[in-house]
């Protein structure tokens, strides 16, 4: 697996773990517009449907990600379909040069979107708590942002995405345990919060 190759897969499973739909559709936009052909595995995604479909479930994710509690209701839901799909798409990425690539890739994609995916929603779940809109918005933008800048990046700068891949998974080993005892306690923090005043 040659190093564009290799930020291609972890590219797409990191776009995949933060917004998947809005990787799906900005692929297809990329391959329509002809700012960056897609190989012929990935040129389905800039099919008028599939982007009808991607365009309408990014926007919905783009508006329940920034009410609090909705945004953490939707990443529980679209558990089930970050984390797979991160995989499918990794390993469709790099299908037509080997199908052994292909199976390392999908494993790639789907270890990068699980850890991303993980690493989002603790987060938001523990931003949830605060008493202000304001952060979760900041979080939620930066998120869409952040998305955005890596399936560019991946497709166009591969081995600035490797460096900035390291740096993520350095930051995911300090973060992830601290996010675990944040939501661990989230329990206990939400009875405190909605617990009535004593009369």
């Amino acid at each position: 697996m040659d190093l564009s190759t290799f930020a291609i897969a972890a590219g797409l499973g990191w776009t995949s773990g933060l917004r998947f739909y809005a990787t799906l559709f900005f692929l297809g936009l990329l391959h329509t517009t002809g700012l960056h052909p897609l190989p012929p595995s990935l040129a389905l995604l800039a099919h008028p449907w599939v982007m009808s479909v991607a365009g309408t479930l990014f926007i919905v994710e783009f508006l329940a990600d920034k009410i609090p509690l909705v945004d953490s209701l939707w990443d529980a839901l679209n558990t089930v379909i970050r984390i797979p799909g991160g995989a499918l798409l990794a390993a469709a990425a790099v299908a037509s040069q080997d199908p052994g690539l292909a199976i390392a890739g999908g494993l790639l994609g789907g270890t990068v979107a699980t850890a991303t995916h993980l690493a989002k929603s603790g987060g938001r779940a523990v931003i949830n708590l605060s008493p202000e809109p304001a952060s979760n918005w900041v979080a939620s933008l930066s998120e869409d942002a952040l998305t955005l800048g890596l399936l560019w990046t991946a497709l166009k700068y591969p081995l600035l995405l490797v460096g900035a891949l390291l740096v993520f998974t350095l930051l995911l080993v300090w973060l992830l345990p601290r996010l675990w005892r944040g939501v661990r306690q989230l329990p206990v923090r939400l009875s405190r919060l909605f617990r009535r005043p004593p009369s």
